[in-house]
């Protein structure tokens, strides 16, 4: 996986080693903005850091691939032979998973030597960037749904077969309660649930013997598909299988009124206990929406929406360098572009909470500050040293469960997914006045 980045990246390393710089420098990995209709957002993807960080290595193949560009033509063998030595050795701290966080706030900060850190910026992104983005939609998703369950059904949809699973991981974190994935489930250790699709029902001489076939081979499991044909008469027939019916899904047409009808034939044949599962391109407004009409929908199927985060595809995180040393000296370093500048400076990020343990506000303050009161924890913890992972990761069912604890804390007026309000992150002092003189420096 070296060499799932940018040709840039290796470039720059090579002339940070023509130029012997490799003095250690600080890279902070944050968002700049929330997406427009995010409150918050939610940590995901730092699994996938770690794993790439603890194997990362130059193989004789990554080498000789390198070395037969024409951009390294003038390039000494010295930078060649440290490629086929390095291993990774700076120091990583982050944001646990299904940790919310919010903008200019650091999902990653990467302390190493210079050309490491510049290495491993493309994977680290594009890592966070997806898995950020769909466990936040995942838990705007599970927040308009409630009490009711969703399901991961998005692999198909996804951009890819990896795409498909992490996106199975990110939005499990986010609230799903299973994935339709089985990769997910074996890699993950996520649930896994399913039931059959139109053409099992279209494959069978009737829908009553697909029905009965389906029932025959999963007597245990039993979720039938009802909407190939008419859904009333589906749910009629599903109701005449022998044994325990699990539950029914609809796919297609006002779910809303169709669920009313078929809870009603359930119901009057005696099967209050099946579930109604209802699929087809939903997102969170539209079950949102379901539910305000009163629909009788008990867990909902997830997918296209979801997996790609459609209203908002592209996270947009960044990766700049806060500060680096020079002849043993620490300086902070900060972009000034209009609409780009960065906060300089090793930083820290707390997060203060009222008596009741519900978030009043996040404070960002240089490193060596010190918390801004008692009340303030740490979001940054420390995932390496030296090279080495320190920190344990909790299975993903517990990560699950600290994401809902963590956003049932935010502030109520974040927990809609419209009219929410805006979070407090506030920029500490130190920070402030290391800006002012960093632009004194040069002349803005």
């Amino acid at each position: 996986m070296v060499l799932a980045t940018d040709l840039y990246q290796l470039t720059m390393m090579a002339a940070y080693l023509e130029f012997e710089m490799s003095e250690p420098a600080t890279f902070e990995l944050f968002v700049r903005r929330l997406p427009r209709h995010r409150a918050f957002l939610v940590s995901a993807g730092l699994e996938q850091c770690i794993q790439y960080l603890s194997e990362l290595t130059f193989d004789g193949d990554d080498i000789d691939f390198l070395r037969a560009h024409e951009v390294f033509a003038n390039i000494s063998g010295r930078f060649f032979e440290r490629l086929r030595a390095w291993k990774f050795s700076g120091n990583v701290a982050g944001i646990p998973e299904g940790v919310p966080f919010f903008p200019n706030e650091a999902i990653l900060q990467i302390r190493a030597p210079l050309f490491e850190a510049q290495l491993i910026e493309t994977y680290l992104l594009s890592t966070i960037n997806y898995q950020v983005s769909v466990a936040s939609k995942a838990a705007r998703v599970a927040m308009a749904a409630g009490d009711r369950t969703c399901v991961d059904f998005g692999s198909r949809r996804a951009h890819g077969p990896q795409a498909g699973v992490y996106a199975a991981r990110a939005s499990y974190i986010g609230g799903m309660v299973a994935t339709s994935n089985l990769l997910a489930g074996k890699l993950c250790g996520i649930p896994v649930t399913g039931t059959a699709a139109h053409a099992f029902t279209m494959a069978c001489p009737s829908e009553d013997e697909a029905f009965r076939r389906y029932h025959a081979a999963f007597p245990d499991h039993t979720t039938l598909l009802i909407d190939t044909y008419d859904t009333l008469r589906g749910a009629v027939r599903a109701t005449h299988i022998s044994g325990e019916l699990k539950g029914v899904r609809l796919d297609s047409g006002d779910l809303a009124q169709l669920s009313k009808e078929v809870r009603l034939i359930l119901d009057a044949e005696g099967r209050d206990s099946t579930r109604i599962v209802a699929s087809g391109d939903l997102n969170e407004y539209k079950i949102r929406a379901l539910l305000d009409e009163g629909a009788k929908i008990d867990a909902f199927g997830v997918g296209t929406e979801m997996v790609t985060s459609k209203d908002h595809p592209a996270l947009g995180g960044v990766y700049k360098l806060v500060s680096k040393q020079v002849a043993g000296v620490e300086q902070a370093a900060m972009k000034l572009s209009p609409g780009k500048a960065t906060y300089p400076g090793i930083k820290q990020f707390w997060r203060e909470r009222d008596d009741v343990g519900r978030c009043v506000r996040d404070v960002m303050q240089l490193a060596s500050t010190g918390a801004p009161s008692p009340r303030a924890t740490p979001l940054l913890v420390p995932i390496f040293e030296r090279g080495e992972c320190v920190y344990s990761l909790p299975d993903i069912t517990a990560t699950r469960a600290r994401c809902q604890t963590e956003i049932a804390s935010l502030p109520e007026s974040l927990l809609t997914i419209e009219g929410f309000g805006e979070y407090p992150v506030e920029v500490g002092a130190d920070v402030s006045e290391l800006m002012v003189r960093l632009r004194a420096e040069v002349g803005e």
